[in-house]
């Protein structure tokens, strides 16, 4: 059977598992969660074993430190998906929900209900708690999920995704709600994301090369972000302890994340006495710092930034740095250069604080709060399958309601239309 053939067949598997779940209620999908929890704690030695094969392909390959930190599964991290898993289970079950119901002069009622998109097609690099991650999210909300994780975590994945086949079966629901792609060819991912007739979304996670990829090929819908260039700006009114704090944590709380911010405006009204040490507190943390013509003389060691630094994700110690007139320069600069992921103001003034949170183009907007916040389990969703800045559907950490649609219902007692 070529690749396409047994796709599309996983695909069919995908469709029909998923329309079977339509029935199981929630307490059935809570007991096949927190049996996948008890399955990956059980195999902690197996998981282990398989993600060394892993490693040591990752060190022959050359891999740098990030990259087989981000590979790693050790008991820590075994057990955080464990809970994970428990803590998606523990939260409430969107599919079904009715809201908005209303009578009409007719005497229909209108309202919504929340279904599941369908079939979910995960695309992933490198991590391999993500395979866990979103079998739970997906199974929760009700769809089936087709997983296909990078080469590098091909042992990982199998062994993980092989306990959680088990764990539904163990609750009397359909293996095939998740599913595990067992092949390493880049091929498979194209035909993934043409499959109109057995996948409803695409999700990646990944790196830019990945999203790009499957930003310019996809024929199904796709949630996803490209880029996460997130801003601080610390305003006229800003409190100097909150700016500090929140600037050099934004920052260097974790270099290499999406929400971690890549460039610091500040009013020029605070170079004075805000640039300073706040520049001083960055690199006492390792941070190179990029400034404009005006920050430039401020900050020693500094070197003058160009304007791709301004829009550059650099998942490093680097930092762009720009002094802007006033608030509408701020907001001006974030709405150029910004990828819509994370913005936040540091300001005391109610009516900018207002103004930001209603005029910056962001999925995550903040006030007086670290970007690093921009996190579906700092949200209360449990978990994210991942960041959407789209403009349809969803937008910000998906969690549960994000893998879920609504749709219209009407209720009637013989009612007919005159």
């Amino acid at each position: 059977m070529d690749l396409r053939s047994e796709l599309e067949k996983i695909g069919e598997r995908a469709r029909s598992a998923q329309r079977r779940l339509q029935s199981a209620d929630s307490a059935a999908k809570d007991s096949a969660l927190r049996s996948m929890a008890e399955f990956l704690r059980r195999d902690a030695d197996n998981l282990q074993r398989a993600n060394r094969k892993d490693l040591r392909s990752a060190e022959e390959a050359g891999k740098d430190d990030a990259f087989i930190d981000r590979l790693r599964l050790d008991e820590a991290r075994i057990e955080a998906m464990a809970k994970g898993l428990e803590e998606i289970a523990a939260l409430p079950d969107p599919v079904g929900e009715i809201t908005d119901l209303r009578y009409r002069p007719s005497g229909i009622q209108v309202g919504h209900m929340r279904a599941p998109l369908g079939v979910i097609a995960m695309i992933y690099e490198s991590r391999p708690n993500v395979t866990a991650d979103a079998a739970g999210l997906c199974v929760k909300s009700g769809n089936a999920v087709i997983l296909r994780g990078g080469s590098e975590s091909l042992h990982s994945n199998l062994a993980i995704a092989e306990r959680l086949r088990a764990a539904l079966g163990k609750a009397n629901l359909p293996l095939d709600l998740v599913q595990y792609v067992n092949t390493a060819e880049r091929e498979a991912v194209g035909i993934l994301i043409s499959m109109d007739r057995h996948v409803d979304v695409v999700i990646p996670r990944g790196g830019k090369g990945l999203i790009a990829r499957i930003k310019a090929e996809a024929t199904v819908p796709v949630i996803m972000h490209l880029d996460g260039n997130c801003h601080v700006y610390v305003d006229a009114d800003a409190d100097p302890r909150k700016a500090l704090k929140v600037v050099v944590n934004s920052k260097t709380q974790r270099l290499g994340t999406c929400n971690t911010a890549e460039s610091l405006l500040i009013h020029q009204e605070r170079m004075d006495d805000l640039l300073g040490p706040i520049a001083a507190a960055l690199q006492e943390k390792g941070i190179e710092i990029r400034a404009c013509e005006r920050g430039l003389p401020r900050i020693p060691g500094a070197i003058a930034a160009t304007a791709e630094d301004y829009g550059t994700e650099y998942l490093g110690p680097i930092i762009s740095v720009k002094v802007v007139d006033d608030l509408d320069a701020a907001m001006e600069h974030i709405n150029r250069y910004g990828s819509q992921h994370t913005e936040s103001i540091i300001t005391e003034n109610y009516t900018h604080a207002r103004r930001f949170l209603r005029e910056v183009d962001a999925s995550s907007v903040m006030v007086n709060a670290s970007t690093r916040f921009a996190d579906g389990f700092e949200y209360g969703l449990g978990a994210e399958i991942g960041i959407s800045t789209n403009r349809l559907h969803v937008r910000g950490p998906v969690g549960l309601e994000g893998l879920t649609l609504q749709k219209w219902i009407v209720l009637g007692d013989g009612h007919i239309r005159s």
